[in-house]
């Protein structure tokens, strides 16, 4: 009996063996598992679920993909030059193919749009006044496993924000993305004087991303409620910022080379809220004026340790580990 049974499983291990090697090699699964839907506040959102995916690689091509509100995912193959940017329509996916897809020299807008998910794209140098992706009078969007990236080189702004969110946007989550080399990163809320529209909403969580020598705007929020948890900062002036009466919760991030990790008192006439825990900060200041009252978000989570989050954001974050 037991030859048999080893003999069978001889057998299953060899045909296994032969059914590999006949599809090919397997591509190996990232350090850490990307998630297959949102995290935060941006919960729910689907973006095209299951249609047929189109694959393009032109602008026109792109343009013409994006631009209705059908369910439609939308594959980018190779990197396309922008002047500007393309209009995202809603219950749309935009997934960028291998790890060097994407676009330069502009960038997406999200206005006006729901249910929206963007995510493997390289988005480099959006030139002003666009910015890399722009979320504008939006509701349930998710920015995954992008690469964003400028440089230093110009002035402050030669090129436009990585990635804002304004105009009373809301459920948005910024996960396991990469941010390099730029002055301005990502703002949530654009204007100190817009309170009527933004009071109420801005509610954006950051999670798992990787800000690598950008200055400031890490993210700076007005008005807004924001949640940001497991992020990597290296090489920064000033990161988090809270102003206008925002909210914001900064847990177990690690701050390197970092000048001042958290403010709420810096540049608008009305300061901000924050609550700091279990964060790494590196030797980086804080100025927290004002103790935040948002401690504990209305969805689930899991926070890893902040002993852990430089191991898991540089496996993890970027293009390439979808």
């Amino acid at each position: 009996m037991s030859t048999i049974i080893s003999r069978r499983r001889l057998a299953a291990l060899f045909a296994s063996t032969v059914a590999v090697a006949a599809l090919g090699a397997i591509p190996q699964q990232s350090a850490v598992a990307a998630e297959s839907a949102p995290i935060g506040f941006g919960a729910g959102t689907t973006g095209g679920g299951n249609a047929t995916p189109v694959t393009v690689s032109t602008l026109a091509a792109f343009t013409s993909a994006v631009a209705n509100d059908s369910a439609k995912v939308v594959r980018v193959s190779g990197l396309i030059t922008l002047s500007g940017q393309v209009d995202i329509g809603s219950n749309t996916t935009v997934l960028g193919v291998g790890s060097a897809s994407g676009f330069t020299g502009g960038g997406l807008r999200i206005k006006e749009s729901t249910n929206v998910i963007i995510r493997n794209l390289r988005i480099s140098k959006p030139v002003a006044p666009a910015d890399g992706v722009t979320v504008q009078k939006s509701t349930k969007v998710w920015i995954d496993h992008n690469a964003f990236s400028a440089d230093r080189d110009h002035d402050k702004d030669y090129y436009d924000g990585l990635l804002d969110i304004s105009h009373a946007s809301d459920h948005v989550t910024v996960s396991w993305n990469t941010f390099k080399d730029h002055f301005k990163g990502s703002l949530v809320g654009h204007s100190d004087n817009n309170s009527g529209e933004d009071t109420g909403h801005l509610r954006v969580t950051y999670h798992h991303n990787q800000f690598s020598n950008v200055y400031s705007r890490i993210p700076s929020l007005r008005f807004g409620t924001g949640h940001f948890y497991d992020n990597y900062v290296q090489g920064a002036d000033t990161a988090c910022h809270s102003r206008m009466g925002a909210q914001m919760l900064v847990e177990n991030n690690v701050f390197r080379d970092t000048k001042v990790a958290v403010t709420t008192n810096r540049s608008s006439d009305v300061d901000g809220y924050a609550v700091l825990r279990g964060n790494d900060l590196g030797g980086a200041a804080t100025e927290v004026s004002q103790t935040g009252s948002f401690t504990t978000p209305p969805y689930s989570y899991t926070a890893e340790p902040a002993s852990s989050v430089v191991a898991s954001v540089t496996a993890g974050a970027g293009t390439g580990k979808i």
